[in-house]
């Protein structure tokens, strides 16, 4: 095993030469024999110099190695397992066995010895064995793994094997960024084809040259260290990089003795005990890296755990990053959560719990757990601990670092060249050259009939404008034997990263189809599910199906299939179109659209001198507020921020509270009523005033609901909800405009499971008993994205109207979205019908995701003027604005420390585009006209003796207001 070195902090002045010539000759040794394993100089037999894959040989055993979701064990040569053929290596081989799937195998964390740029050679000994016929493929991946963003798989290389023989699978691979987990890992053969493997080399031409480097700089920085008396950090790592800065107090680890060298000095158990280890499990757990590790041991509680006191090391309103290496042990449990957590009491003492990060660790590697943190307020006490594993279950903690995060630059805007708009990428739709391009997935059949619709569908119409027509050919799927068989199509070579693609098709299903059938547009890219769009089919009819994808990772390889309904129901599918969408040309139609219905014609006339005297006289009109509602999400820790605050009420009109009204935080223990949150986020409001809405009385999702209501049996539970209703709604009545009485009706049915089909119409009955002024709302998700068969707005439609036949007095829809590359013709195409019922819709709980942040800002400009340019909507909720608050990442518009980013910016240049002004002279009939956005205005009039100001408002009609003003 190759030396991994300690990570060392040097703070002040060094007061002997003892560490520096300690360091000096390790460095030396290092530079002498890089694969030195344990500073004796000798080279392990299990790596190869350059080989970046620890125990290469498998002479250690399976050490480094893990079996994903397989089983493993590593045998002699001379074992009988493979008679008669000799292995590559002479030594050791490892057995992969119980492979249920073909992505089952062997693989290596490989992170820390990755380097970007870099050009690696891989090169590894490969044979299979047991019940096959022919050769089986062997694959050599690598599973790149995000923090923000999807898992990517890269395809390096592939064999053909035979049974019994080695054969030498090879393949080369370039990162150009470095993810947060790199896994190389072997794969590929059918299920219960047993892999075997030799050995393994993964190698760098530059690694020597770059090892000379990490040396050379080592020493330059300990003689600064010497000549500067410069506090100095470095890390030298087994990937031969090094880092080197000379601190500031914010680059500091604020964790004291963070990888345990001084015991357990500064650590304590939280509910259990805790000890420190340089080894475990008869040798075979060691230090991920430095020389020892802590264990939490004799845990009872899942939040049993080590912690560390860090009060008077944190400070408010700064962003905080965590790494933390971590595994578990024992209790026969392989896998669990490990979370880290931030526990804050404040001077009232009040206590919150922050959660900083989690994963799911295992009990073969160590990982590490990464995440950041921000105190909004000034806090009495800080604790951070680690969580989250079954009682009886240990955690190991190797390192522990925190420190203030650094400010990242924005990401740029994409380049995005030949855009081509409009243009369907995918081959051959219209099948006018038969199937050519087009290849069915699974042992399903293709042929060509007549008989589909020959116009677009209609939000591809939408988007494309006049179309040439179909020719009516569509896709024929036969004997189709699995729900995700049918036809397909590579488009790798077409897709742009970037850009937005609307998809667009007609589909039916065959008569034989037993209810309605759901089928879905879906994309491969690489080993990834991409939904593009999705729609129930019940009937003997063509069906419109849309959606959208966005690709923002290069891929290897992109395919487009349709799927869905049941095995043995024929699938039929005409006119697949997937064009990029151009947003800007949407954006020119909505402003017009906009102008329609959001302004209104106004005519002052000025009164109380004579209109002679007032020809010419100078008038500015100033709109001062937008009354259409645009507000946020709100939590109870983000108010102590006063910069938070300032942000909020500059910009909103409308709140939210995230959690705080629900039935699980008010109420989270039986009788235990707690409102003093929800009460301080409502006294900011009115303070400010900004409207309020209620979410939510009720939560229909069961994993949602506090487990001691779920224990209650249906009388008790009705008494539960009656006291919930009365309670809630009295107590506030008049002071929520809106409740969200059951929130997600669509994807949940606990009280309708166990109260009766009536329940939920009685919730809305009772709730406009108790405070008839607030508008009752129905509130679900994927309403308007066209990717959730449950809640298409058909379905919406169907439960609304059945509320209403049982007498509930629904006033309000909501419109959740959660949503991804949104695109406006799908967006508007729900809205209208959701509009036939003549109720207000708002969209309650907006937010879009991008790690770049311009197509952030396309992306909620896409909603944004969506929402205000549809008649049906009265309302627009952002689901948050602040990092690190937000329910979904890389959907903020301010970053945590307050800075603004590009789609904040954009957020408030359409807030500034929604305000009128005018100006001009009066004519000489008195009066002054424009026309101007709905709200309040202030006006001034300058004539010859002075300067006259008045305020107005303007409201919604269809006719001119005219409004007297006197002078």
């Amino acid at each position: 095993m190759r030396k991994r070195f300690s990570t060392c902090c040097f703070k002040g002045r060094i007061e002997s030469h003892s560490t520096q010539n300690q360091i000096l000759q390790e460095s030396k040794q290092s530079m002498e024999n890089p694969q030195s394993s344990n500073g004796s100089g000798t080279t392990s037999e299990s790596s190869l110099p350059g080989n970046i894959i620890l125990n290469h040989d498998f002479s250690l055993g399976l050490q480094s190695w893990h079996p994903n979701c397989c089983d493993g064990h590593v045998v002699s040569a001379e074992s009988n397992y493979l008679e008669g053929v000799s292995t590559k290596s002479g030594a050791s081989y490892a057995v992969i066995q119980n492979r249920k799937e073909c992505w089952q195998g062997l693989e290596q964390d490989i992170t820390t010895r990755v380097s970007p740029g870099s050009t690696y050679t891989v090169s590894a000994s490969v044979s299979v064995a047991g019940s096959l016929q022919g050769a089986a493929q062997v694959l050599a991946t690598l599973k790149l793994e995000y923090k923000y963003s999807s898992t990517n798989f890269l395809f390096v290389g592939r064999k053909s094997v035979l049974k019994d023989e080695w054969e030498k699978l090879e393949g080369t691979f370039t990162l150009e960024t470095l993810p947060d987990r790199v896994v190389f890992y072997l794969e590929g053969p059918s299920p219960g084809v047993d892999l075997l493997i030799d050995s393994v080399v993964v190698s760098s031409s530059s690694n020597k040259e770059s090892e000379v480097h990490v040396i050379f700089f080592s020493i330059c920085c300990l003689l600064l260290l010497i000549v500067h008396d410069c506090p100095f950090f470095f890390v030298l790592n087994n990937s031969s990089t090094v880092n080197g800065t000379c601190h500031t107090d914010g680059d500091e680890n604020i964790i004291l003795n963070p990888q345990f060298e001084d015991g357990l000095n500064n650590w304590s158990g939280r509910g259990c005990k805790i000890a420190v280890h340089d080894s475990m499990g008869d040798g075979k757990i060691l230090p991920s890296s430095g020389k020892f590790f802590a264990s939490a041991t004799e845990r009872t509680q899942n939040w049993n755990g080590i912690q560390q006191e860090i009060t008077g090391r944190v400070q408010r309103k700064l962003v905080y990053e965590m790494a933390a290496v971590v595994r578990i042990f024992g209790n026969n449990v392989t896998s669990a959560n490990v979370q880290a957590t931030l526990w804050v009491q404040l001077p009232n003492q009040r206590e919150q719990y922050i959660g900083i990060a989690n994963l799911q660790a295992s009990d073969k590697d160590w990982v590490q757990l990464q995440g950041k943190f921000l105190l909004n307020s000034a806090p009495a006490k800080v604790v951070i601990y680690f969580e989250g594993p079954p009682a009886g279950t240990d955690i190991l903690v190797n390192s522990v670092v925190v420190k203030h995060a650094p400010k990242l630059p924005p990401s740029p805007r994409p380049v995005i060249e030949n855009a081509a708009y409009g243009v369907n990428i995918v081959q051959n739709s219209n099948l006018s050259d038969n199937l050519n391009g087009w290849f069915p997935l699974g042992q399903c059949t293709l042929s060509v009939a007549s008989g589909s619709p020959s116009l677009l569908p209609p939000m591809a119409r939408d988007s494309l404008g006049p179309h040439a027509p179909l020719s009516r050919r569509y896709i024929l799927v036969k004997n189709r034997t699995q729900t995700w068989m049918g036809p397909a199509q590579m488009i790798t070579d077409k897709v742009k990263l970037y850009l937005t693609y609307q998809v667009s098709a007609w589909v039916r299903i065959g008569s034989s189809a037993s209810g309605a059938q759901n089928v879905n547009i879906a994309l491969g890219v690489d080993n990834q599910w991409v939904n593009g769009g999705q729609v129930e089919v019940g009937d003997d009819r063509w069906h419109e199906v849309g959606g959208s994808f966005r690709i923002e990772k290069q891929p290897s390889k992109i395919m487009v299939y349709i799927q869905g309904p049941s095995s043995g129901v024929d699938l039929m599918v005409a006119g697949l179109q997937i064009f990029p969408v151009d947003r800007h040309a949407r954006f020119r139609h909505l402003k017009n659209e906009t102008d329609k219905i959001r302004k209104r014609d106004v005519i002052l006339k000025f009164s109380g001198v004579d209109a002679s005297s007032l020809l010419g006289t100078f008038v500015y009109v100033r709109q001062t507020q937008n009354s259409f509602p645009i507000g946020s999400c709100i939590s109870r820790t983000n108010i102590d921020n006063e910069d938070f605050v300032d942000f909020f009420v500059k910009n909103f009109n409308w709140s939210v509270f995230g959690n705080e009204l629900k039935w699980y935080w008010t109420e989270s223990q039986q009788g235990n009523l707690n409102y003093k949150d929800a009460d301080e986020l409502l006294d900011l409001c009115k303070k400010y005033n900004i409207d309020v809405r209620g979410h939510c009385i009720f939560w229909e999702v069961e994993n949602t609901v506090q487990p001691w209501v779920r224990s209650l049996n249906k009388n008790d539970l009705m008494t539960a909800v009656q006291n919930r209703l009365t309670g809630l709604l009295t107590r506030y009545k008049g002071n929520f405009k809106h409740y969200d009485v059951n929130n997600e009706m669509l994807h949940g049915s606990f009280y309708q499971d166990k109260l009766g089909k009536d329940a939920r119409a009685n919730m809305f009955k009772t709730a406009n008993q108790l405070d008839p002024s607030a508008t009752l709302f129905v509130n679900d998700y994927h309403v308007e994205d066209g990717c959730d068969t449950r809640s298409s707005p058909e379905k919406y439609i169907q439960q609304i109207l059945d509320l209403q036949e049982q007498g509930a007095p629904v006033g309000g829809i909501g419109i959740q979205g959660h949503i991804d590359s949104p695109v406006g013709p799908v967006v508007c195409s729900a809205l209208d019908k959701l509009g036939i019922l003549g109720l207000p819709i708002w969209f309650t709980e907006v937010d879009v995701s991008s790690i770049n942040e311009y197509i952030r800002a396309d992306d909620l400009e896409v909603m944004l003027r969506e929402t205000f340019a549809h008649p049906a909507v009265e309302g627009i909720m952002l689901w948050g604005f602040w990092e690190l608050f937000m329910s979904r990442d890389n959907s903020h518009l301010v970053d945590a420390e307050g800075s603004v980013n590009v789609a904040g910016k954009r957020y408030l240049e359409l807030k500034r585009e929604w305000l009128s002004h005018a100006h001009g002279h009066i004519d000489d009939q008195g009066e002054f006209c424009f026309r101007g956005f709905h709200g309040a205005y202030s006006v001034e009039v300058t004539t010859l003796a002075n300067k006259i100001s008045k305020t107005f408002v303007v409201d919604k009609g269809d006719s001119p207001l005219v409004l007297n003003i006197d002078l």
